[in-house]
């Protein structure tokens, strides 16, 4: 089993809700379902839990399990 940083998401979707922003924890890039992910062709309104499993940080290609969900508030 892998170890992650506490508030990493870790692979765990039932952390996330449908608009939940997640930050990389290499570069601090966000990802805002709101606005999708133009690098890699996401088209806005896609939830990180439904972006493919290849996908990586567009700015430093960290791996998608290393983000850190971000608080709504």
């Amino acid at each position: 089993m892998t170890d992650f940083l506490p508030g990493s998401y870790g692979g765990d979707d039932r952390k996330l809700s449908g608009n939940t922003r997640l930050e990389c924890k290499i570069c601090w890039y966000v990802y805002d379902p709101a606005l999708g992910d133009d690098y890699w062709q996401i088209a806005a309104g896609t939830p990180f839990a439904q972006l493919p499993g290849d996908w990586r940080c567009p700015e430093c290609d960290g791996d998608k399990s290393g983000f850190m969900v971000l608080s709504d508030d």
